[in-house]
């Protein structure tokens, strides 16, 4: 999927040098990040100002609307983004991905929380979304009241960033990747707009065990005992929950928030997949939406991210793979095979497929008994208030007598360590204070050596990338980042910029209830922590987690001082809307929105696909048996084309499995490629590739007749310039499934 403008047409020597540094890049830092639509015919014919209560709804002032849309891009050849393995390129489809947009209005404002099933938002993802809200509705969705938050999944695709170290790592800025998550954004936004209507807000708290666990136990403890001593655990288990009905009280939808990372489908895998918080909304959407297809429908179920920087999914803990022995504890690594060896397994050991299945499972149960115990009313105005904030010179009151202030952005040499969810090729280990005679070496020759005010600035971070010290060919990190936050009565959703640890967020959550509550405008907020929103940087961890420098602490990129000058920003956004001031707030440097001319592809266009002699696109390879019993695993093969030539494939399908009617001699779908039930896999063998897909039968099938078809397109050449694109489709045989009999 090559982007619609590459800096030239050439190899130039900018594009050489550049790919050079991504193969350096990768190798330095294969666990980069590691836990690191609208169509013209479906525009509004006009933009609808924030309108009355209507009658009928004096009991609640809220109109609510909720939406939900198709997000996901291309799935072939693109990078995901999350593990920055440079093989872990999509190949095929899990589960599609999602945008989930939730409205609130009382008469005279209005706020929007989305949540994405992609890994994060970036800055120019939500420039692109906010410009395309701005044609659409003129300042209704503002940089104030609309909150895009990512899910983190690292199986979503890449390629929507614009700053260079995200570009280097995920091939570059990938047009059709970014425009298939800005429409799906912005099309759940649309439909969340056209389908607000009066209703009532209730919200719920509980506990969710054996579905977390720190993976930076070391750096937790470094905490001060007085303050670790106040909860019981070193990860939130704290699930919060909205609950959206009408007034009639049918449900609209429902928005949780749950500190995991979204790894359970880990590092080896190809397939587009939403991991377990998408299944956990999967779920709760079949449950509430009888008789649809997965993605439709009209009750929206989100489980947003929230303060899981060190918090993962994989409960049974680092072994080494090789002994089966506890990892080191201090740095995660093995006697033999290093921090490549010691990996963390989830639940259900090594199989990624089931350990998303138990822990979205596990969320899902615990959601559904929240939503249907949610009694107590969300009442009170709504408020929004946001700030640009320089992240690179802000100064910090640390007592009354010594200020900090935080850094140039820089990586640390544990970032390219990796963590246990998925720990990089290389020497590198987690909790390293110190440099590498090697390694810096290598950066000093290839990139420049860091300063001595930023090298001070970040101690005892011992720095591989001075990335705030690195433009060429464009800025390598952001500077300008956004600090945000919306009111819903007494519920206050902080937008947090990346990832914060465990203590990171009770300390934002402490500071900001604090700050509500001593104006008397709030009483009892309950403050929620929202991870990655709005724009991409990376870790916050306290400065006690920094001064041990494990991944997240060496992934922490304004140094030592990050969190209290985040503290600091969301206190000061918290003291205006208690003072009813938001509007007042100084709105700050705005970032940048580079050209498309100035960003750059890695990806090189997918080339003419070519098929074995004497087949067609769509054709059988392998055919699947005559008979199954439910519980097994129908599979069949085709001959197939690169998926980046289907193009915007949202709310459409690569895959259907059919049931036949004898009735109506109809074939009804029972599952597309959205469906946790099938699987796609896209091998591509040189010019040629197949899709194998995989219907894993439930128990719940029907028995009767059934067959398998796919859908693609594929490149041809026509002439000696000329390429055209054709649509195909292929089907397989007519197969039984029947129910499992007993023999007594």
């Amino acid at each position: 999927m090559a982007r619609g403008k590459t800096v030239c047409c050439d190899l130039s020597t900018l594009e050489v040098t550049l790919m050079v540094l991504f193969v350096v890049m990768t190798a330095v830092s294969v666990g980069l990040i590691s836990v690191m639509a609208v169509h013209w015919e479906d525009r509004l014919q006009e933009p609808e100002p924030t309108v009355s209560p209507t009658a009928g709804l004096h009991e609640n002032p809220y109109l609510i609307g909720v939406g939900r849309a198709d997000c996901t891009g291309p799935p072939g050849d693109v990078p995901l983004m999350g593990y920055a393995n440079v093989e872990q390129t999509a190949a095929g489809i899990h589960t599609r991905l999602f945008s989930r947009a939730f409205i609130v209005d009382n008469g005279s404002k209005r706020v929007v929380f989305v949540t994405a099933d992609i890994g994060m938002v970036s800055q120019r993802l939500r420039l692109e979304v906010l410009k395309e809200l701005e044609v659409k509705y003129g300042n209704l969705y503002r940089q104030d009241n609309v909150i895009l938050s990512g899910t983190h999944t690292h199986s979503g695709l890449g390629g929507y960033f614009q700053y260079t170290l995200f570009m280097i790592t995920s091939k570059g800025y990938i047009k059709p990747s970014i425009k298939a998550i800005v429409n799906g954004i912005v099309k759940s936004i649309d439909i969340a707009h056209r389908n607000i209507k009066p209703g009532r807000i209730y919200m719920s708290k509980g506990e969710l065990e054996e579905s977390n666990l720190n993976r930076s136990p070391h750096s937790y403890l470094n905490n001060p005992a007085e303050e670790r001593n106040k909860y019981k655990s070193n990860t939130d288990k704290q699930v919060t929950l909205l609950k959206f009905t009408d007034l009639d009280g049918d449900g609209m939808g429902m928005l949780s928030w749950f500190a995991v990372h979204a790894v359970s489908m880990n590092y080896t895998n190809q397939m587009v997949s939403s991991d377990n918080m998408g299944y956990a909304s999967y779920l709760l959407e079949q449950e509430k939406n009888i008789g649809f297809l997965p993605g439709e429908g009209p009750f929206v179920a989100a489980f947003a991210s929230s303060n899981l920087g060190d918090a993962s999914p994989n409960i049974r803990g680092p072994f080494c793979a090789n002994t089966g022995l506890p990892c080191d504890y201090l740095n995660s690594s093995c006697p033999i095979g290093g921090l490549k060896m010691c990996v963390a397994l989830g639940p259900a050991g090594s199989d990624m497929f089931n350990n998303t299945k138990i822990i979205g499972e596990n969320i899902f149960k615990r959601a559904k008994d929240l939503y249907g115990k949610a009694r107590q009313e969300v009442r009170g105005p709504l408020h929004a208030a946001h700030q640009w904030v320089n992240m690179t010179d802000v100064t910090v009151q640390l007592n009354s007598t010594h200020t900090g202030r935080t850094c140039k952005p820089a990586l640390g040499h544990s970032f390219a360590a990796g963590t246990t969810d998925g720990g990089g090729d290389l020497n590198f280990t987690q909790g390293a204070v110190e440099g590498d005679p090697f390694w810096d070496g290598i950066r000093d020759a290839l990139l420049g050596a860091p300063s001595n005010e930023t090298q001070d600035c970040h101690r005892p971070k011992p720095i591989l990338f001075s990335t705030g010290e690195m433009t060429w060919p464009l800025p390598w990190h952001p500077s300008i980042v956004d600090v945000q936050m919306i009111t819903i009565g007494p519920v206050a959703i902080v937008a947090i910029p990346g990832e914060m640890t465990t203590m990171s967020g009770r300390r934002i959550r402490e500071a900001v209830k604090q700050e509500l509550e001593a104006q008397g405008t709030f009483s009892n907020a309950e403050v929620v922590v929202a991870g990655l929103c709005n724009i991409y940087t990376h870790y916050i961890t306290t400065y006690e987690e920094y001064q041990i420098q494990r991944y997240e602490g060496a992934s922490t990129i304004y140094g030592p001082h990050t969190l209290s000058a985040y503290i600091q920003k969301f206190r000061g956004l918290a003291k205006a809307i208690a003072e009813g001031k938001e509007q007042e707030l100084p709105k700050g440097p705005e970032p940048p929105f580079f050209k498309d001319s100035q960003l750059f592809s890695l990806l090189p266009a997918a080339a003419v696909d070519k098929k074995p002699i004497n087949t067609t696109f769509g054709e059988v390879l392998e055919q699947v048996d005559p008979e199954y019993t439910v519980g097994d695993v129908a599979s069949v093969t085709f001959v197939a084309g690169n998926p980046r030539h289907s193009g915007d494939m949202r709310d459409k399908t690569f895959v259907t499995v059919e049931k036949y009617h004898n009735s109506t001699a109809y074939w009804d779908v029972v599952h597309t490629d959205a469906s946790w039930e099938t699987r796609f896999h896209w091998v591509k063998n040189g010019a040629e590739s197949n899709a194998t897909i995989e219907w894993h039968i439930p128990l719940s099938a029907q028995a009767g007749s059934y067959r398998i078809r796919h859908f693609g397109h594929y490149k041809q050449r026509k002439g000696f310039l000329e390429t055209v694109i054709l649509a195909y489709e292929g089907v397989s045989d007519v197969f039984r499934v029947s129910k499992i009999t007993y023999n007594y």
